[in-house]
């Protein structure tokens, strides 16, 4: 299982035990080498431009963005970080007013999401969002829907 570790802290609530949910949820039902652990930084609208500007070339602020260190990650330690990802607490907040609901939750939306991406899903067709999709639901549904 990898563990999630939150470096700078968000100004609104989150609880380590539901991202350690998250990890367990998705360590669970997607099969790989999960050894590794992934921090989690916040950033301001404009320095996370900067890093989309510098490292994809747009100009705009986002909402989260996703680093890896290793191309094959089958040998790493629970302590080697493998990702980061970077996520505006500006954004987040004008996406929860946005899609209504919770700060935390949008936040978790992000997290699912964003790992999803990081061990291999993507949606670039619609049979690829579909089946990440599916895991999305999945891992929200175990977490939040009772």
């Amino acid at each position: 299982m990898f563990s999630l570790h939150v470096i700078e802290k968000p100004d609104f609530t989150y609880s380590q035990n539901t991202l350690d949910e998250i990890s367990m949820r998705i360590s669970k039902h997607i099969s790989l080498s999960q050894k590794w652990t992934l921090n989690i930084v916040f950033l301001d609208a404009l320095s996370i431009q900067n890093l989309n500007k510098n490292y994809r070339n747009i100009d705009v602020s986002t909402d989260v963005l996703s680093f890896h260190y290793f191309e094959d990650f089958s040998d790493l330690k629970n302590e080697d970080i493998a990702w980061e990802l970077i996520f505006c607490e500006e954004k987040i907040v004008s996406q929860w007013e946005e899609y209504e609901l919770w700060t935390e939750h949008e936040f978790y939306k992000l997290v699912i999401h964003s790992v999803l991406h990081i061990i291999g899903f993507d949606h670039e067709d619609d049979a690829d969002y579909e089946e990440m999709k599916k895991w999305e639901d999945i891992i929200w549904n175990e977490l939040f829907v009772r």
